[in-house]
């Protein structure tokens, strides 16, 4: 009995970026390191991504205290406000939205890019004038998504909850020190930790899924 013709695509699509993957890790960490590219991608995949990251986060801060504030209200429990945005922000949502919007605008970038390279054969020329094309274009793009990643999402995060400390403030009056003194104190170190490592692993997924179908 032989698989259906959607299966038989999407085992092969899994072989050949585990493939794609094997030899990221096999070629990524030798020498020679292209060291000014993944600067320049890291420029462009980090610092030209900021805006939209930045905008997001503000209003998912924004929308996010507003909506959950007449549900606290009706408990009798608005001053957790602050603690509860916090929390949900830097555990999952920051995380997650930013990795969304991030391979949203960055994933498409790289695989257009690299297609449009492939179709026009500039990858053929870089093999025939003897550059790697594999560590010149994949490599660096993965790795500057990876490293790249989490300091967008430390950014959003703090971008997010500024944007709560301007919705609490919309129909009340908090200081700036005492929300996040709320926000602060409600967070602890094992909720900072895991969404900053899972965030490298969304990273280098956009990066990798990327690269990947365009190359």
């Amino acid at each position: 009995m032989s698989l259906p013709p959607i299966w038989r695509q999407f085992l092969y699509e899994t072989g050949e970026i585990s493939r794609f993957t094997g030899r990221f890790f096999s070629q990524g960490f030798k020498p020679r390191y292209e060291i000014t590219e993944l600067l320049r991608q890291c420029f462009i995949i980090g610092y030209k991504s900021l805006p939209l990251i930045g905008l997001t986060g503000f209003i998912m801060g924004l929308v996010l205290t507003m909506q959950i504030r007449p549900s606290l209200i009706s408990y009798g429990a608005e001053s957790q406000l602050p603690a509860m945005v916090g929390i949900a922000i830097v555990r999952e949502i920051g995380p997650v939205i930013t990795a969304l919007i991030f391979a949203g605008k960055i994933g498409s970038s790289i695989g257009a890019e690299l297609g449009s390279m492939k179709v026009t054969e500039q990858i053929d020329a870089m093999e025939v004038s003897g550059t790697n094309p594999f560590k010149y274009l994949v490599v660096t793009r993965v790795m500057a998504s990876t490293l790249m990643l989490p300091v967008l999402v430390i950014l959003g995060n703090a971008i997010s909850l500024y944007g709560s400390y301007l919705g609490v403030n919309i129909r009340g009056v908090t200081s700036f020190d005492l929300f996040f003194k709320q926000v602060f104190d409600a967070l602890s170190f094992k909720d900072f930790v895991p969404a900053f490592i899972k965030s490298y692993f969304f990273g280098f997924a956009v990066g990798m899924v990327g690269c990947f179908k365009g190359f």
